[in-house]
């Protein structure tokens, strides 16, 4: 048999106390709520007692709260209606709120009511919302939107569920339409101190997908720039470092004089005082003629002992001529 799916979202909470090993109902309460508004159209709630046996062990309840309450049986059909066929709605329903229920229906002896779907806020919210609030739960978000504080009731905490849910909602729609770098500002920029106050974590850090997906791209964006604008800087500094070596460089073999030829130094004299002797352009070329004619005489009197000259050193000569003219 197919299931009737029915239009409005249940969002529910319930209250426990622990005995004998197990958990037991203490309050149920419930919101419908219409999918397209959001908006609140219907509630339930009562206080369930425990069966003959279950100690009341929880500090917002006692026995005498829940001794004129109706078993679960008596309101048993009244939850199957409002549960079954639709989707449910709640903070870690599915680890803990649905399996008291499923349970307390067994414990009857009576087929548990079954969801359309299933909307755990606590998975929702890890998965996009994050940790910036401090941790996931419901008291904490509560403060840190400044909806009030939990007070522990079932009908409370589903109605503040669902007011929750609004204000991280809004939040995720505003930043997926925010520039990358819009967010990475956010991200650096420290919290004031109601913020802090309100978040119970000075250093908060925002843990979403479109989040870090965001701020990833954008310190992608900005380390290839700084990359680019490092070597740009690197390569003028070493531009500018190479023409001021050149210019040094060339500075200091810059001589106050043009320096004679090699082969003008090397085939010219001195007179006594150390000055270059300058000959006519025509005495190179007799000197050059006068050196070639003897060049084969010489090759065939080779094998003739070779003359040594030696050439007196020109401050013998100096001291030479001073004792002569004294």
């Amino acid at each position: 048999m197919t299931m009737m799916t029915r239009r409005e979202i249940v969002f529910f909470d319930v209250e426990t106390c622990s005995s004998a090993g197990r958990w037991w109902l203490l309050e149920f309460g419930a919101i419908l709520v219409c999918p397209r508004k959001l908006v609140e159209v219907g509630s339930y709630d009562t206080l369930i007692r425990p069966p003959p046996g279950g100690d009341v062990v929880n500090r917002r309840f006692t026995a005498d709260h829940v001794e004129a309450a109706p078993a679960f049986q008596d309101v048993a059909d009244k939850i199957y209606d409002l549960l079954h066929g639709r989707v449910w709605a709640g903070h870690n329903i599915r680890r803990f709120d649905c399996p008291r229920i499923r349970e307390a229906f067994a414990d009857i002896g009576r087929a548990a009511p079954e969801p359309a779907g299933v909307i755990d806020s606590l998975n929702v919210l890890a998965a996009d919302f994050g940790r910036r609030a401090g941790d996931l739960k419901m008291a904490t978000l509560a403060n840190y939107f400044g909806i009030g504080t939990q007070k522990h009731r079932s009908l409370d905490d589903a109605r503040m569920n669902l007011e929750v849910l609004k204000h991280c909602a809004t939040v995720l729609l505003l930043e997926s339409s925010m520039p990358p770098h819009v967010l990475a500002a956010q991200q650096s920029a420290p919290p004031s101190s109601s913020y802090a106050a309100a978040a119970h974590h000075d250093d908060a850090v925002v843990v979403t997908r479109r989040r870090a997906a965001a701020v990833a791209a954008h310190h992608q964006a900005a380390a290839t720039a700084a990359t680019t604008a490092t070597t740009t800087t690197a390569t003028k500094h070493a531009v500018v470092q190479h023409h001021h070596h050149h210019r040094s460089t060339s500075q200091q073999t810059k001589l106050p004089f043009t320096p004679a030829s090699s082969a003008a130094t090397a085939g010219g004299k001195r007179d006594s005082l150390g000055k270059l002797v300058v000959r006519a352009p025509g005495a190179n070329n007799n000197k050059q003629q006068q050196r070639q004619a003897p060049a084969a005489a010489l090759a065939t009197s080779s094998r003739r002992a070779a003359v040594t000259t030696t050439t007196t050193p020109f401050h013998m000569i100096l001291r030479h001529s001073r004792t002569i003219l004294r």
